[in-house]
């Protein structure tokens, strides 16, 4: 599989509409060669650099969706609307939707991770990271993966 997204390239600068210093808009992300037995995929951002890259602590979740349809090819800018049966975990504002970038310190890294499962999962009320993660433990089939970088333009 590949993802990418119109808005910034791999390795890139994510724009500042898409962060906390802008619109807070997820960006649009587009995907293709879903495989053909996949039955779901599994949208994962997060910033393993939280709080300084120079001594991270945790891994901060910024977005969660699942059960996306495996037909899907992409996300709009801002997210909305979903494809039909996509639902929304949440992230690590205990809150379902998009976060965007905000980092307190330094230039942080944001993983779009993008997950082909091999069966639907199971029923899931508002989960977290983790939950969705050992539920489709086992389950992937083809995974890929873009990255871009933020640094704040304002302290």
């Amino acid at each position: 599989m590949d993802l990418s997204s119109p808005a910034f390239a791999p390795q890139g600068e994510i724009p500042a509409r898409y962060t906390c210093e802008g619109q807070d808009l997820a960006p649009p992300l587009r995907w293709r060669d879903v495989p053909a037995q996949a039955a779901g995929l599994v949208l994962i951002v997060d910033d393993p650099d939280a709080p300084d890259p120079a001594a991270p602590q945790r891994t901060w979740v910024h977005w969660v969706l699942y059960d996306i349809p495996p037909q899907a090819s992409g996300l709009p800018e801002g997210g909305r609307p979903l494809p039909a049966g996509a639902r929304e975990g949440l992230n690590d504002w205990h809150r379902p939707g998009w976060s965007g970038p905000c980092p307190p310190i330094g230039r942080h890294r944001y993983f779009f991770k993008l997950y082909a499962l091999d069966q639907a999962l199971p029923a899931l009320v508002r989960p977290t990271k983790a939950l969705v993660e050992q539920a489709m433990r086992g389950h992937v089939i083809a995974q890929a993966e873009l990255v871009g970088t933020y640094r704040k333009q304002r302290p």
